[in-house]
């Protein structure tokens, strides 16, 4: 069966689960079951950096290729685009971004015409997704949260197993983090100075290191990227 309640019960499952293996064959399954033909268990990479590295899980033939599998993926693919800023499972269209996309291309127009994406979000700043396409891809709104709750878990279960170190290359440091907050904030360099017990000439190396890191220009635009990159909350 391959109902909610069944990809809810296979995440409480995850709890318990000794074996990364284990963890990507019960994804991959439940992702088969619901008519996909592709599967793609991924970290999701900093401004400039591969994507391949944060592979964790793959099933993506590629029709191009002679060795009949996904070798590459360009690290603004707009499929990993669209799981950078959701906050919840969500359907796409592989068709209106087939001229765009490596995993689209890969799998073919007709295989691509239904994506599911499933972004992780419980363990920021560490941003990753599961995604699944296929033909006959089916999801309810029921299947969409269930997928939900069993893909974050399995992360949590990963980083538990010590499987999943949860950061990447190009990461903030946790001091540029935290200037980087106080200025969404609206603070001055002269207030994050004295709040931090630094000079402001170190405020300032903080953010000039953080935008570059960033490909940021200013730091407006840095404090931006670095929400979209799950560097930074705003939240309490």
């Amino acid at each position: 069966m391959n109902t909610p309640d069944d990809i809810l019960a296979d995440a409480v499952g995850l709890r318990t689960c000794s074996s990364a293996n284990k963890i990507f064959e019960v994804i991959e399954r439940r992702l088969l079951g619901h008519g996909a033909s592709h599967v793609l268990i991924s970290g999701l990479p900093m401004p400039g950096r591969p994507v391949e590295p944060l592979v964790l899980h793959i099933r993506w033939p590629d029709i191009r290729s002679e060795r009949g599998q996904l070798i590459t993926i360009n690290k603004g693919d707009p499929v990993l685009e669209r799981c950078r800023v959701a906050h919840r499972p969500c359907l796409i269209d592989g068709v209106s971004i087939s001229g765009h996309s490596d995993l689209v291309a890969a799998a073919g127009p007709e295989a691509s015409a239904r994506i599911v994406a499933v972004p992780i979000t419980s363990i920021p700043p560490y941003q990753a997704a599961v995604i699944g396409l296929g033909e006959a891809l089916s999801l309810t709104e029921l299947d969409l949260v269930a997928f939900d709750f069993l893909c974050n878990q399995a992360f949590r279960r990963l980083r538990a197993l010590g499987y999943l170190i949860d950061s990447r290359p190009g990461d903030l440091s946790a001091r540029e983090r935290r200037v980087l907050e106080l200025t969404a904030l609206g603070m001055t360099a002269q207030e994050i100075a004295e709040t931090l017990n630094i000079s402001q000439r170190t405020v300032h190396a903080h953010l000039q290191n953080a935008g570059e890191k960033l490909d940021a220009t200013n730091k407006t635009q840095a404090v931006v990227e670095a929400l979209r990159y799950g560097q930074i909350t705003l939240a309490d």
